[in-house]
């Protein structure tokens, strides 16, 4: 039995983007508008975070039933950290990030409470919805999102569908191996793209190049190693001239494997700006065999503070067909 406030026809969804300090939801239109926003802490740790986002999604309504009393939803649309059986619409595992969460049928446990129909999906998959719909992928039917933060995530259209593998797992970019005897990586493999391009990393290389010259007191982090690179220092520019090889290397790589109109960067790294991309540009060029790599449009993601909200509710309209 559906709840008084759902409609099959409505216009309106609900999404929410589950991360590691945040929670966001939002009433999104099937355009892309968000209508209204509730966020929370996830308190990853020390509340369960199942519970957290069912907080969030019943605050959501609370303060949309005072401004909005007659509205009804389609659906809801969950785009969470963690790896997602899409199917089941399950937590099939979550790193240390956030406690307890793996595991955690997330689908059924609000289906049951808000008796609406739920979507559930990897955080950087509904990223890609967003950008299919309204960034940089509008009309492109086979393109790849990489989205370089913390970690690296990656998302594969093809055909205009995103690719989920047998249960969700598909697109685990950052663990492509760059260097088949490169440095150990958390997921058990060597040589991932994660150890060379992540935010993360690229602050640990730093460090590590600085501890060698002396400089071992100087901390910067991800965001001071571009302006440090930007200014012309010899030791950033060599952290990111292994960071675009890496970098560039898997993009070749995806590019022979998948055919791709269009490769979106995104993430806190991609905000390193158009020097990043023009150098990636050049380091696929080389890499890449000129048939394949002809007409490859690299780009820069859809900004918004608010797109993975958006993305998570945009499942409910991509996938209303699979109900």
């Amino acid at each position: 039995m559906r709840a008084e406030i759902w409609d099959s026809e409505s216009p309106y969804a609900i999404g929410v983007d589950v991360g590691g300090t945040k929670i966001n939801a939002g009433i999104v239109t099937a355009v892309g508008e968000v209508l209204q926003t509730f966020s929370l802490s996830t308190l990853a740790g020390q509340e369960d975070t199942a519970d957290r986002v069912q907080e969030a999604i019943a605050g959501l309504l609370a303060e949309a039933r005072r401004e909005r009393p007659n509205l009804c939803y389609k659906g809801i649309g969950i785009g969470s950290a963690g790896q997602i059986d899409w199917v089941e619409g399950s937590i099939r595992h979550a790193t240390g990030l956030l406690p307890g969460y793996s595991g955690t049928k997330l689908k059924r446990l609000l289906e049951e409470r808000f008796r609406l129909p739920v979507r559930v999906d990897n955080d950087v998959n509904v990223l890609a919805l967003t950008e299919k719909l309204l960034g940089a992928g509008r009309g492109v039917r086979n393109l790849i999102c990489i989205a370089i933060g913390t970690g690296v995530g990656g998302a594969i259209v093809t055909d205009g569908r995103l690719v989920h593998g047998a249960w969700g797992g598909a697109g685990e970019l950052g663990h492509m191996t760059v260097d088949f005897r490169g440095e150990p990586c958390i997921c058990g493999g060597r040589g991932c793209l994660e150890q060379y391009a992540s935010g993360t990393s690229i602050a640990r290389r730093m460090r590590e190049r600085l501890a060698t010259c002396g400089r071992s007191e100087e901390r910067p982090d991800a965001r001071e190693a571009f302006a440090r690179w930007q200014a012309g220092d010899s030791i950033a520019a060599d952290v990111m001239n292994e960071m675009v090889a890496a970098l560039g290397a898997a993009v070749a790589s995806l590019i022979h494997m998948f055919n791709p109109e269009l490769i979106v960067i995104g993430g806190g790294v991609a905000e390193a700006g158009e020097a990043l991309l023009m150098r990636l540009h050049e380091e696929v060029r080389r890499r890449s065999m000129p048939s394949l790599a002809e007409g490859v449009r690299i780009q820069a993601a859809y900004r918004g503070n608010w797109s993975g909200t958006i993305g998570a509710a945009l499942q409910v309209w991509e996938y209303a067909d699979l109900e």
